[in-house]
This record gives C-alpha cells, sequence and structure tokens, in this order.
C-alpha cells in the first residue's frame, strides 16, 4: 500500500461514524439509569428482607438464600440490603420465579425485574407478571428460555 493510499484509508476511517457512544452520552446513560433504578427501590410496592420474612412467615436469612437461588427477586441497595418487589408474594407469581429465574439463565434481580416488569408483544403487550395472575405460567417460562436463547 503506498502513501497516497494509507492516506485515502485513514481519511475514510476518520470521516466513518463510531459504533460506539461518546463519553457524555454514556455517562448521562448511566446517570438516568441509577436515578431510575433509585426511584423504582423507593416505588410503595417494595419491601425490606425483614418485611418479606414477615409477609411469610420466616426470617432475613431463608429471604437471602431465596434471593441466590432466584425464589424472589431481590434488589439490591446502594447500602446494605435489598428491597424486593411485594406482589412477588403472591402465589400465582412465587410459585414460578423460580423456573422462569432458571429459563433466563439468571438470578440477578434487576434482571428478572426487567423481565416480569416489561411488556412483550409474545405476551399480547402484556408483562409477565399480569401473564402469571392469568394463569399463564408455562407462557412466560417458555417465553423467559426463548429470551434467554436470543441472548446467547
Amino acid at each position: 500500500m503506498n502513501g497516497a493510499t494509507k492516506l485515502l484509508h485513514a481519511a475514510e476511517a476518520a470521516a466513518a461514524p463510531s459504533v460506539y457512544a461518546p463519553a457524555e452520552q454514556t455517562t448521562q446513560l448511566l446517570v438516568l439509569g441509577q436515578a431510575w433504578r433509585n426511584a423504582r427501590l423507593n416505588q410503595t410496592d417494595m419491601i425490606t428482607t425483614d418485611d418479606a420474612a414477615q409477609l411469610v412467615g420466616t426470617n432475613r436469612e431463608t429471604i437471602n438464600r431465596w434471593i441466590g437461588s432466584g425464589r424472589c427477586i431481590g434488589l439490591a441497595r446502594p447500602v446494605r440490603g435489598y428491597r424486593l418487589p411485594r406482589w412477588q408474594f403472591e402465589p400465582a407469581v412465587q410459585t414460578h420465579l423460580q423456573a422462569i429465574a432458571q429459563a433466563l439463565g439468571t438470578t440477578e434481580g434487576w434482571a428478572l425485574l426487567l423481565f416480569i416488569e416489561t411488556p412483550h408483544d409474545a405476551l399480547d403487550g402484556r408483562t409477565p407478571r399480569a401473564a402469571l395472575e392469568q394463569g399463564e405460567a408455562a407462557r412466560v417460562i417458555d417465553l423467559a428460555a426463548a429470551e434467554a436463547t436470543a441472548e446467547r
């Protein structure tokens, strides 16, 4: 490759748009994401591990084990402890959480929460939570498995 060709390639590369977001935009997205997480942690449907333990008649250590195994959704707070959506302890939802976590291949609380609270076309625009409450657990678990496969 001669000098002129190298200069031409360098000019083309410099003129090509980057596939990466600029640092300023990335920082802004991170700040907005953290603000959303903080707001979600403080919504009225969120309870502590102690509240969850009392709700289901167990102790905080058991709730922490359930979080680790995907049996319930625990959202890590910036300070010690978790916040948990109260609605997950309804039998129509709680019975199927571990199977959903296994199908998704994660026990990470935010990933589980986003999956369950996000409307899906495959569920006619409903959230997986709504579908679970309407008795469609198999459909939700199949969707979770399909999403996990698509991400690989």
